[in-house]
């Protein structure tokens, strides 16, 4: 089983706790809501949202995706980490054992942050792992990052 690695930085004007708050903490609650056109709904099927705890997001009819379930493995609130893994879902798992994830929140000097992600494929037997099997994932990660930033940017109050 082979490990392929990517890592990605996204920068932001919002304030690194309110993305962890609305990405990480409260997502179950908020992504729905404001990107409804593409998730369906978010559940915990396990846990209550902490280290341990399994959620199922559920996507809007019509996409290429029906679910995916994630494991959080580490959730760190005072120092804006999360470390959580695929564990099921409906995308290419003919070729990908699990996908472990580990997103951090990084203060920048114009008082916003930098998410930074690190994104671990583990490829089942000797499949190779190239970035054009992930472009699409990536993409709608990317969307979603947007969706949330713009929501923030828009109500100054939300998670402060």
């Amino acid at each position: 089983m082979g490990v392929t690695t990517f890592t990605q930085e996204f920068p932001t004007l919002i304030a690194p706790s309110r993305m962890f708050k609305a990405l990480i903490v409260d997502s179950h609650n908020l992504i729905p809501k404001i990107a409804p056109q593409g998730i369906k709904s978010i559940e915990f099927v396990e846990g209550d949202g902490g280290a341990g705890s399994i959620k199922v997001t559920n996507f809007a009819e019509g996409g290429h995706l029906k679910f995916l379930k994630h494991k959080i493995d580490f959730l760190d609130t005072e120092n804006l980490v999360c470390k959580y893994t695929l564990i099921e879902g409906d995308v290419i798992f003919d070729k990908i054992e699990k996908v472990v994830y580990e997103v951090q929140f990084l203060a920048s000097n114009n008082g916003g942050c930098v998410c930074k992600m690190i994104s671990e494929y583990h490829a089942k037997g000797d499949v190779e792992i190239n970035e054009e099997d992930i472009k699409q994932g990536k993409e709608k990660a990317m969307g979603l990052y947007k969706v949330v930033e713009e929501f923030l940017l828009a109500n100054s109050d939300a998670y402060a």
